[in-house]
């Protein structure tokens, strides 16, 4: 079936570039170009000053790759990103993202850098080709070149004005030809959020706003769950789909059209979604493709989305649970993965956790590399790269080879209890159950302090099933700012953490060790790290491991 699915899409790669490859389409795209805009969409969102100085200094540091303009043989080797730029580097030039870094360093200078590569991408893109043109790149384009005209294009000649617009509308134009194609998820919703810019901002755009929010209406009530949640499981959808929503809603305010109740509905089940991945240092947690991301932009989006909303205690939809006690955080992953179609970025990750305490992390998982390149997804994906157990040396889930998962857990269990400020939650899944013969259970419990957290990790025979003796490792992934050290005489792991605060852990039923990891969930290069593992040999009747992490305060 996998197969099947790779030979489809290239398929379609050469049905596209067959249409939309010949010389005469860019003719079918012509129209006309307005003098002014209509209307420029508002756009608060915070920028790096200092990526922008890279920028500025013409070193391009994006999806963990940094890239110098002056590396390139040309422009047009640059804009393709020939040779050595990965996908994600690609996206995110062509995206126009950049631009908030740029306006964020201040003064003409980053402002004149900025048309300097509009012009260029205009002279090298100005027919449809592969990489620039991408619908999901065109919508994101289209509404960065639109809300931030007034930074780049405002004290512009008329000649780059025109240039400028003359693009947008065939970009425009293109963009509604091709929507919803065999676009998903964010992608899907960046790409009609260019469309609405586009009609809003462009002469006689009315009926392209129409279309794309008759696209909007579909597809929200498909893509965000009842619990405020994305279908792909990945919290920083959360994030970007949100942000999406809030510039749709601000675009449509200004232009003094209605706002449809599924924008509105969506944007206040998410808020408190969003809060809910949220650790104490205001950064995401990292699970099935995300990253920590930028506390100060959450900040913007939770402010700027208007909703009083808390933190969810529990995301069942989404499949994730979260306990707090005192000072302390816990966030895991119980639930199925995302359905076929949506899990191209998911994790093996059945089970994981994280666990920080005030605003520092101390278990993680490790993350996603934002380049997207297939050597990384099949490490960072893989079950050995989360807080979870490993039995066999073996995924819980098959990660596809273009992204995806094959066989996976057709069963999860969950159960939650509240004693006296304590929780107990218990989550258990089947992906071992077929190669196998097990199904993993998982128990946490988190004392009413939050300094006090036990776990139990067993391996159950399945009904009617010979298991045999396998290998397994319980993984606990350290935040790199956490150092690991055996305890004296071999008793434990202790942990110090930057602030100064001390955690002991111990566990029985397994051998405890220290190993190197690393950590991706930053956003900037991978970072060396350690994990403490637990390591043993399932009998066939199964085996119960269990471990403790507790705040020393004797050794601090």
């Amino acid at each position: 079936m996998i197969a099947s699915r790779d030979v489809l899409v290239r398929l379609k790669g050469m049905t596209r570039l067959l249409a939309y490859g010949n010389p005469l389409y860019n003719l079918t795209l012509a129209g006309r170009t307005p003098g002014v805009l209509t209307m420029v969409p508002p756009d608060s969102w915070p920028g790096d000053a200092g990526a922008g100085a890279c920028v500025l200094a013409g070193r391009f540091g994006f999806a963990g790759q940094e890239l110098r303009f002056d590396e390139f043989a040309d422009a047009d080797e640059f804009w393709q990103g020939r040779p050595g730029a990965a996908s994600g580097w690609r996206d995110h030039l062509h995206s126009f993202d950049w631009l908030h870094d740029l306006r964020a360093a201040g003064g003409d200078a980053p402002r004149r850098e900025a048309r300097r590569l509009i012009f260029s991408w205009l002279e090298c893109n100005a027919v449809w080709n592969q990489v620039g043109w991408a619908p999901a790149l065109i919508g994101a384009r289209i509404a960065n070149w639109l809300s931030l005209h007034d930074f780049y294009c405002a004290s512009a000649d008329d000649g780059f004005r025109y240039c400028v617009f003359d693009s947008l509308g065939r970009q425009t134009r293109h963009l509604a030809r091709v929507l919803p194609g065999d676009l998903a998820g964010e992608r899907l919703i960046v790409a009609i959020k260019g469309l609405v810019y586009g009609g809003l901002c462009l002469p006689d755009g009315d009926a392209l706003v129409d279309a794309a929010l008759r696209l909007l209406d579909r597809e929200l009530p498909r893509q965000i769950l009842s619990d405020g949640g994305h279908i792909d499981r990945n919290p920083t959808s959360v994030l970007l789909v949100l942000r999406h929503l809030i510039d749709l809603r601000a675009s449509l305010r200004v232009a003094r059209i209605e706002v449809p109740s599924v924008v509105q509905h969506a944007i206040e089940r998410m808020v408190p979604a969003l809060r809910f991945f949220r650790h104490g240092d205001g950064r995401l947690a990292c699970f099935n493709g995300s990253r920590e991301g930028s506390s100060a932009l959450i900040d913007a989006v939770v402010v700027q989305a208007d909703c009083r909303g808390r933190a969810l205690k529990s995301a069942g939809h989404s499949g994730y649970e979260r306990i707090v006690a005192g000072r302390s955080l816990l966030l895991a992953d119980i639930g199925l993965p995302a359905a076929a179609g949506a899990d191209q970025a998911h994790h093996a990750g059945a089970l994981g956790f994280e666990f920080s305490a005030g605003k520092e992390r101390i278990i993680v998982n490790c993350g996603s590399h934002p380049g997207r390149l297939p050597i990384w997804r099949k490490a960072l994906a893989a079950t050995a790269a989360h807080s979870t157990l490993v039995l066999g040396e073996t995924n819980s889930a098959e990660l596809a080879e273009r992204g995806g998962l094959g066989r996976r857990p057709s069963e999860a269990g969950r159960e939650r209890e509240e004693s006296g400020g304590a929780t107990l939650l218990a989550g258990s899944h089947d992906g071992y159950a077929k190669g196998f013969g097990f199904r993993h259970r998982r128990r946490w419990f988190l004392a009413e302090s939050g300094e006090d957290l036990r776990g139990e990790d067993a391996l159950e025979p399945v009904a009617g099933a010979a298991p045999a003796s396998r290998s397994f490792v319980v993984r606990f992934h350290l935040h790199p700012a956490v150092d690991a050290a055996v305890g004296a005489g071999g008793g434990g792991i202790a942990l110090r953490l930057p602030g100064g605060t001390a955690w002991h852990f111990a566990a029985s039923g397994a051998v405890p060790a220290i190993e190197e990891s690393l950590y991706a969930g930053s956003g900037r290069d991978t970072q060396h790290s350690r994990q403490i593992t637990l390591t043993g040999e399932t009998p066939p009747a199964g085996l119960v491991v269990k471990w403790s992490l507790r705040r020393d305060k004797s050794a601090e």
